[in-house]
């Protein structure tokens, strides 16, 4: 997880965001531009969605790193997909249109939710000849808010052609996440009528990971932010749901490999208020809930 490079400078990292609200429920969309012609290798830290990152460079365009192969061009990262990094070469500079996608509507817009778990692959691998399409009309926009336009007519035929998630997964997901995490299994089970071993079962197969890794992984999400708030690691613990601040750092570690301290640090967290702004500074557990605008304001990290 550790950089061989700076990281970039936050000010030379142009974001670009949708002026309305998203048009499709868990769908978040973001632009990337990174203005200096300078070398950028970050490291990716875990997020609760399957994400498509789809290269609009010109030149050599964005680079993956991911499980030590290095590839180019657009791509599909699925949830927990280990240690992942991009970077760009040092002129040229890189251009990203970055989409997430919540779990619930992966299998409509990809096909898979499962296959994808922990892997990195190519979005032409997903989509096929459609990657290259719609990466095609993407380039040809006039402005970032023809491209959010032009991603979300394509994923909204994705979605009108392909099935959806038991309602009874999604209501699941969606309480992991009202949550922060902080939700028992047996709960859950209670909560959509279904036995603890059925929601175990159904949650695996169409989410890719059983319903306590999810809520791990969505207890993380919250604690990775508030670090990059600028909260101590120990107030963060507490607020998490953490039995102590060694049962924090473990979980960064598992997820990140890397320390809270790192993670509070890492780039990647550091333009994430702004592309996808989350009111996370008030430690009250379950005391705001995520924002349904993205309207850029200025970051919280130092």
């Amino acid at each position: 997880m550790k950089s061989t490079e700076s990281p970039p400078d936050r000010a030379s990292v142009g974001v670009a965001v949708p002026r309305q609200p998203a048009r499709l429920p868990g769908v978040g969309m973001a632009g990337f531009r990174q203005r200096a012609p300078v070398r950028m290798d970050i490291a990716m830290v875990a997020h609760p969605s399957v994400t498509l990152f789809v290269d609009l460079s010109d030149g050599d365009g964005l680079v993956r790193d991911a499980h030590g192969r290095r590839e180019r061009g657009s791509t599909v990262a699925g949830l927990v997909p280990g240690d992942l990094r991009f970077g760009g070469p040092a002129a040229g500079g890189i251009e990203c249109l970055q989409i997430r996608l919540s779990p619930v509507l992966s299998v409509a817009v990809l096909g898979a939710s499962t296959d994808l778990s922990g892997t990195v692959v190519s979005l032409e691998d997903v989509w096929g000849r459609d990657a290259g399409r719609t990466e095609e009309r993407l380039r040809a926009a006039a402005s970032w808010d023809e491209r959010f336009t032009i991603a979300a007519d394509a994923l909204g035929r994705r979605m009108s052609a392909r099935p959806s998630l038991d309602p009874e997964v999604a209501a699941a997901w969606r309480l992991m996440l009202t949550s922060r995490g902080r939700v028992r299994v047996d709960s859950l089970a209670n909560e959509v009528g279904w036995s603890r071993k059925r929601l175990w079962s159904r949650f695996r197969s169409q989410i890719g990971l059983t319903p306590k890794h999810a809520a791990r992984l969505v207890r993380f999400d919250h604690a990775a932010h508030l670090l990059a708030a600028g909260n101590a690691a120990a107030s963060v613990a507490a607020a998490s749901g953490y039995v102590d601040q060694a049962h924090l750092h473990r979980e960064v570690k598992a997820f990140t490999g890397a320390t809270p301290t790192a993670v509070a640090a890492a780039p990647w967290l550091a333009i994430d208020d702004i592309a996808w702004p989350t009111p996370v500074a008030d430690l009250t557990p379950g005391s705001a809930s995520p924002s349904t605008e993205a309207s850029p304001r200025p970051s919280r990290t130092t």
